[in-house]
């Protein structure tokens, strides 16, 4: 089928989310990004992606900081963006990378606050993909290679990490139904079913 819209994918760990949306993309053949954006954004910047990759889809440590400089305004030009915390400023990367990547058209982009940053488009379609721990804690020890014993607490370590980033710079609640198009719980289908059931929304959306 032809896609005409941009797909953002919210995803708690373990869930196969990016691993889905990336079958997604090849089924529509559309461009997907994931990691790729921060590649992007440190082509952009200058900066060395190692760094970036540390704090990816990290909330800064300081919220006061940012309000005291008079910087946390994301979208916006920054007179003093070397003053930032190395989160914001890739976040404000990326944030500008996403609206020129949605602009170009139809996508599949994981992460990052995507479905806020693109709030006012109405070809969006977002999309948060959850699981119950058992299923997580299987696929990040048998995908991730996470330790068996550690598996539980990695999940919740990361996606508390990922609802803090999102809350962070959107001040919304992460995985909140209201925020998305779609809620689909990977461990109740095959990959091959989610992306088929993804699919046919797109075509009745149309």
């Amino acid at each position: 089928m032809e896609n005409k819209y941009i797909i953002t994918i919210a995803r708690q760990f373990g869930s196969g989310g990016r691993e889905i949306g990336k079958a997604l993309a090849d089924k529509l053949q559309v461009p997907f990004y994931d990691k790729e954006l921060i590649t992007m954004a440190a082509k952009e910047s200058g900066m060395d992606a190692e760094i970036f990759e540390d704090v990816d889809e990290k909330a800064t440590n300081s919220l006061l900081y940012s309000l005291s400089m008079g910087l946390y305004s994301f979208g916006n030009s920054f007179s003093a963006m070397g003053d930032l915390p190395v989160n914001d400023r890739l976040y404000i990367l990326q944030h500008k990378i996403i609206k020129k990547l949605a602009e170009n058209g139809p996508c599949v982009i994981v992460g990052r606050c995507a479905d806020y940053i693109l709030r006012e488009r109405d070809d969006c379609v977002n999309i948060f993909f959850h699981a119950d721990m058992e299923y997580r804690k299987r696929r990040a020890v048998e995908v991730r290679g996470v330790d068996k014993a550690r598996a539980e607490q990695v999940v919740n370590k990361t996606d508390k990490v990922r609802a803090n980033y999102y809350s962070f710079y959107s001040g919304q609640k992460w995985g909140f139904a209201q925020n998305y198009d779609l809620c689909i719980d990977t461990s109740k289908l095959s990959s091959d079913e989610i992306v088929s059931l993804i699919v046919k929304y797109l075509e009745l959306k149309k």
